[in-house]
C-alpha cells in the first residue's frame, strides 16, 4: 500500500491479542513510543526542529523533549516520588521542552537520549507493579491528591495519543510524509 509509512513486515509494532489489563497497557504504550520514534526518523536537526505555524512553538524535537518530560515526571516524579526537579521546565520559561528544543544536533541528540532513558527507566517501573496493585494511589507531588496507577498509565497512552496526531501532521508539515 502506498500509503504505508513502513512495509508491514519492517513495522516494530505489535498488534497482538494481549491477555490481561497490564499487558493492554505495555503494548499501546510501546507502539506510542515507537510510532513516536517513526515519525521522526530520517530528519536533520533542522527538520525536527521546524515549529508548525506562528505563534506555536510545536515541532517534532519539542514533541519528544516534552514526551521526555512527561515520561519522567509521572514515572519518577510522581510513581517512584523521586522528588526531581522537572526537566526541561525553567522558573523563567514551563514550556521550555518545546521553546528550548534547537536545530542542532547537540540538542536533538539530548533530547532522543533523555527521551530513551525516561522511557527505559518507566518501563522497568511498570514491569515490577503486579496487575492486582494498578488500584494502587499514588500520591501526587505538592499535596495534588492521588492517581492510581492505572489512571496514570491510562493517561500516558492519551498523552501518546494525542501527540503522535500532532507528530502526524508536523512531520507532513516538513517533507509530507503520511500514513499509518
Amino acid at each position: 500500500m502506498s500509503d504505508l509509512w513502513l512495509p508491514e513486515t519492517e513495522d516494530p509494532r505489535t498488534y497482538g491479542n494481549p491477555h490481561g489489563e497490564k499487558a493492554t497497557y505495555v503494548e499501546y504504550l510501546a507502539n506510542y513510543r515507537l510510532t513516536l520514534g517513526l515519525k521522526c526518523d530520517g530528519l536533520s536537526p533542522e527538520q525536527l526542529a521546524a515549529r508548525s505555524v506562528p505563534p506555536s512553538t510545536m515541532s517534532l524535537l519539542g514533541l519528544v523533549r516534552h514526551l521526555a518530560a512527561v515520561e519522567h515526571s509521572w514515572f519518577q516524579r510522581v510513581a517512584q516520588a523521586t522528588g526531581d526537579d522537572r526537566l526541561y521546565r525553567t522558573a523563567e520559561d514551563r514550556d521550555h521542552d518545546f521553546t528550548g528544543a534547537e536545530p542542532t544536533q547537540e540538542c536533538v541528540d539530548d533530547a532522543f537520549a533523555t527521551w530513551r532513558r525516561e522511557v527505559a527507566k518507566a518501563e522497568e517501573w511498570f514491569a515490577g507493579v503486579p496487575e492486582a496493585d494498578l488500584g494502587r494511589e499514588l500520591s501526587m507531588p505538592g499535596d495534588e491528591g492521588t492517581v492510581s496507577v492505572r489512571d496514570l498509565v491510562v493517561h500516558m497512552i492519551e498523552e501518546y495519543a494525542r501527540h503522535c496526531g500532532h507528530a502526524d501532521l508536523l512531520r507532513e508539515c516538513v517533507d509530507g510524509r503520511t500514513g499509518q
